[in-house]
This record gives C-alpha cells, structure tokens and sequence, in this order.
C-alpha cells in the first residue's frame, strides 16, 4: 500500500497510523509446507538485523548520554569546580558543534563509510575519559572534558542518519529502534543515582567509561554504508528532479548552485538555507523552537546539582530524571491521535506553554510532590516540540530543503541556545541559587510567543512553491 509523502512523514514520527500499529514494510510471511511451524527458525532478514543492529547503537549511546547529561556535573563538581566552570565545560562543546558537526557529516558522506566515522568518534570519546581520570585542575579537565563532550555529542547526528536513512529504503520502524535509546537512558538515570549515592561523584566517571565501551561495540556492529533511500524510495516522496540543472557539477552540490566554488550572489539567494532563512515563518519556527528547547539547558546543567544540595538523594534525583524520559516514551508511543488534532504548529505551541510552566514553578522550589508531576512536563516541553520541529520540517519544507532545515533545527536548538542559556545560568547560579530557572522561563516565554505567530500564519502548506520563491 503507498502513502502520501506527508502521511508517510507523519507516520514516521508518530511510529504509526493510530498510535499503536508500528511502521514495518510489508513483507509476505513463509510457513513450510505440510507443517504447522517450521522445524528450525527462519533466518534473519537483512531488515530485520538492521534493525537490531541500529537499536543496539542507540541503546549503547543513550546509555552514555543517561549518565553523562546528569552526572557530569556532578563530576566536575566534586573534582572541586565552581558553577561558572562547570556550564563553561558543558556548554562551550554546543558552541564548536556549530562548526565541527557539518564537517564531520561531510566527511562521513564522502567516505561512505558511517561506520567508520561513529566508531572514530566513540574510541575518541572513550580516550578522553581514560585521560580525565588523571587529570586535576580547571584548564586541563577544561581541555579535556570539552573534547569527550564534542566527541560524543558529534555522534548523535550520524546515528541519526543512519537510522532515518533505514527506515525510508528498509521501511524500519523508527520509533521500535529509537526506542531502546530511551531505555537505556531511564536506566543510566537510575542506576547512576544509586551508584552515586553509594559511591560519590567520582564514580560517575566510570559510569561513563563503562557506556562508552559499549558505544564502539555497538558503532563497530553498524553497516559500513547507510542504506540509500533516493534508489528504493517512491516516486512521490523523492520526485524526479526535473527542474534541476543538468550538469554534474550542481548535482554533485546542488544547494551550493554550479561550478566550483563560483557560487554568485543571485545564486546563493536561490539555494534552500538562504530560502529557509528569507521565511518569515521559517525563522519564527527556529526562535520557538530553540528557545523551547534552549530552556532546558539550565535544569541539564544544574537540577541535579541543585536538587543534591537541598539535600535529596542522588537515587531520587536519578527517579525523577527517569520519570521525565519515561513521560517523553509514552508521548512518542501513543502520539497519532495528538498529532492529528492539533498538528505539528500545535505541538510547538504545547511544549513552548509548557515550558514556561515547568521553569516558572522550579523557581520556586517546589515540593517532591510538586516535583514528579513538573518531570512529567518533560513529555511536552522536550517530546511534543521536538515532534512538532520534525513535522513541522518534513509538512513545511520542500524535500530539496529538508537537510538544511534539519541542520538549522539542529544548530539552533541543540547548539546555540542551549549553549548560550547554560553559560548565563552557570554566572548567575552561585547569586540565585533555585531562583536561577526564572532565566529559562523568561526564554521559554519568548519561545511561546514565536510559537503563537507561528501557529497564527503557518496555514500547513510548503514555505516556497514549485517555482522556489519563498512564500511571503
């Protein structure tokens, strides 16, 4: 059965038609004959052991992330740095994605070879974190934890790629290998908590070595090559590029116009970043969403932190970390009915009013009990603007834009605003203490606003027609 491309978008989020049904291709089932079930099990498909290998390598990498965003600071705290240091170390990588990240995309494009890439980077990551359980002093943990965060932060993207590029020629479910990243995050959370409290911050260290271990087994298991969707994909979600230039040199770089390195003027303003970028629309999307998500960057950076020095044990703090990931699985697991409601603008909306919720309340130091229902949040100030910034990119943005599009969200969202929101937080934490998420429910507020225009003047359709003019 064939889809819309924008159906089938929307059920690659989502996971599925109606919230329950998975993405899988439709494949024919075998039985051997004359036999009620067959003697020995059929063999593995190439999908399917794709598949496996992909929720292995998120599994593995979210693992790490479960204890490097929470437990980090941490870390770095008890290794004596004051709280300017340490959003110095955890934000400053954000600000070097911004140049590294595309490079090194370019650079697994050309190799072919992703695997390589995501393995390099792991055994990297790995190293810098031999080397920290030796290092002492500010300027050498400085050097050395930005260069893990940058390492293992790099790795998301091309994990990413991967998987998305498997699920259009495979027809895989993303959301089932997606998923595994989320369950080894809850675990990470709780089982970091405890450890700490048993050990002290200094474990989270090995915490860490232990989840990058397991991060270049899972990197060393993925396919040299990612799968190509342009070759398997259907006529309407990749149409024939008709209205390109015929050349090779524009179609070996098509968004940096012909010729190399020749690219004019007039020619950029018709690629899809400057398109994306003349979009009124286009940039009201990037200021909702990255201060949406920017918001977030003071609670990774110091909730642990600040909750430990209420006095709350490091297992609760872990519980309610768990709580928040485990809220945002449940939005992805059963999203179908709430996409199709209030669409992906909507969405973005929701998070943003959510967001300025959530850190208004923090800021006043809420109860535990206040606390659980506040980490539930999560599912709409981090699950539902996330949903809605994909929709939103694969509804709104003509295919030829889409890989821009995903890297403004990216470098807006994960890089700029969160690295800007987590340095202001860390120069004014040791002054406000709790009072210090009013910062994030300002930006949050800015966000809902930017969401709210959006809402108003997105009417669900391309922001440029066929003929590549930017819809006013």
């Amino acid at each position: 059965m064939t889809a819309s491309s924008g159906d089938d978008r929307a059920r690659f989020v989502s996971g599925s038609d109606d919230g329950a049904a998975p993405i899988t291709a439709d494949r024919p089932q075998t039985a051997a004959a004359g036999a009620s079930q067959p003697e020995t099990p059929p063999p593995m498909s190439g999908a399917m052991a794709l598949s496996l290998r992909i929720s292995a390598m998120f599994g593995a990498l979210f693992l790490a992330y479960g204890v490097v965003v929470p437990y980090f600071p941490v870390w770095l705290d008890a290794r004596g740095l004051d709280p300017l240091q340490i959003s110095t170390v955890v934000s400053a990588p954000l600000f070097i994605r911004l140049l590294v990240t595309p490079g090194v995309g370019l650079l697994a494009d050309r190799l072919g070879n992703y695997r390589l890439v995501i393995t390099v980077l792991a055994s990297l990551a790995l190293s810098m974190l031999l080397v920290l359980t030796v290092a002492s002093g500010y300027g050498p943990i400085l050097i050395i934890g930005v260069a893990f965060l940058l390492a293992n932060g790099t790795i998301m993207p091309l994990v990413e790629t991967v998987a998305v590029r498997a699920v259009r020629a495979e027809k895989l479910d993303y959301g089932r290998m997606r998923l595994w990243g989320s369950v080894t995050f809850i675990v990470a959370n709780f089982g970091g908590g405890i450890a700490i409290e048993a050990w002290g911050g200094d474990v989270a260290l090995w915490l860490m070595i232990a989840a990058s271990t397991a991060t270049i087994a899972a990197a060393l298991m993925l396919p040299r090559t990612p799968s190509n969707p342009v070759q398997q994909a259907e006529p309407e979600t990749f149409p024939a590029r008709t209205e390109q230039p015929t050349n090779a040199a524009s179609r070996d770089c098509p968004a940096a116009g012909e010729g190399h390195g020749a690219t004019t003027a007039r020619d950029w303003r018709q690629t899809a970043p400057a398109q994306l970028l003349k979009s009124r629309l286009f940039v009201l999307f990037l200021i909702a969403i990255g201060c949406t998500h920017g918001a977030h960057a003071t609670f990774y950076t110091f909730g642990a932190l600040y909750w430990q020095s209420q006095g709350m044990p490091a297992a609760w703090v872990g519980a309610l970390w768990a709580i928040a990931v485990s809220a945002e699985v449940l939005l992805f697991a059963y999203s179908g009915p709430f996409v199709r409601r209030i669409g992906p603008a909507g969405l973005i909306v929701t998070g943003a009013a959510a967001a300025v919720v959530r850190w208004t309340a923090m800021a006043f130091d809420p109860p535990l009990a206040i606390l659980v229902p506040l980490q539930a949040l999560h599912a709409l100030t981090y699950g539902a603007s996330h949903l809605g910034a994909i929709l939103f990119i694969a509804r709104a943005v003509p295919h030829k834009g889409m890989g821009s599009a995903q890297a403004f969200y990216s470098t807006m969202a994960a890089g700029l605003m969160v690295g800007t929101v987590g340095l202001v937080s860390g120069a004014l934490y040791t002054q406000l203490g709790g009072q210090v998420f009013v910062i994030p429910a300002v930006v949050a507020t800015f966000g809902l606003i930017a969401a709210l225009l959006l809402l108003r003047g997105w009417n669900g359709h391309p922001l440029w027609d066929d003929a590549e003019q930017p819809v006013p």
